[in-house]
């Protein structure tokens, strides 16, 4: 987007689509999975300005599905994007796919502007933060510009904390393309992960030195927790086989 001023304060002006990519940016997001939809556009043009790569797909459960694909094959969180109405519900079997296996994904959806709410816009109608909840950890409407970082901070903390998991932002495109002064963005929240008592561990590690014939069986907790290296260590030194999951 081109820049622009505050006539009052001289500050420089930001829409809400550059306000979601800069604070996508400093969770260290570079790479977004998507299928343009005009509900989105100023989120797009920001992703070009700001360095994010929209990989563009043919159906929004393709982008669905190749963000859930790249969360399992790095460990980090993966992006979709998909329009209103239609976009959404075309998605949703992804979503749904995330929650089932413990994705952390952060779907960003458009949708009709809020000052035509219950006018039947274009594909507008549908209460999709609604639609989405029983499939997420976490779903809400931005329904300020100001807002938006604080809301996808608050996505992003969800989806990575404890079991992880998709996570839904819609955003009307009004509050998208309305402009206002530039504030920094939050950083990225630290995540904290969930851990054992002690009193597991040791009855854990005692019914362990009792088996006969112990396997280990690992599951995609093991990709996103970074528990990998460890994994192979207590392998090594135990010698005891590990199997994996579909994951």
């Amino acid at each position: 987007m081109s820049e622009a001023t505050s006539q009052k304060t001289g500050k420089a002006m930001v829409d809400g689509g550059s306000l979601v990519v800069k604070t996508l940016r400093s969770a260290g997001v570079d790479v977004a999975f998507v299928l343009h939809g005009g509900h989105l556009d100023p989120i797009f043009q920001a992703c070009m300005d700001q360095g994010i790569r929209l990989i563009d797909t043919r159906h929004e459960a393709a982008a669905g599905h190749a963000a859930d694909a790249y969360a399992r094959q790095t460990g980090k969180v993966g992006v979709a994007m998909a329009t209103a109405g239609p976009g959404f519900t075309n998605i949703i079997t992804a979503i749904t796919q995330a929650h089932l296996d413990g994705s952390p994904i952060l779907f960003i959806i458009g949708a009709a502007p809020l000052r035509d709410a219950e006018q039947w816009p274009l594909q507008g109608g549908i209460d999709q933060v609604a639609m989405a909840k029983p499939v997420t950890k976490w779903a809400a409407q931005a329904t300020s510009t100001e807002l938006i970082p604080h809301l996808i901070a608050q996505a992003l903390r969800s989806a990575h904390s404890g079991r992880p998991g998709p996570v839904l932002l819609e955003v009307p495109i009004d509050v998208l393309y309305r402009r206002i002064e530039d504030f920094p963005v939050p950083a990225f929240p630290e995540v904290f992960t969930p851990a054992p008592a002690n009193v597991a561990v040791s009855q854990v590690i005692d019914m362990l030195q009792q088996a006969e014939r112990p396997v280990i069986v690992a599951g995609g907790g093991c990709l996103f927790s970074q528990a990998s290296d460890q994994l192979i260590e207590f392998a090594e030194t135990t010698g005891i086989p590990v199997f994996t999951n579909g994951k």
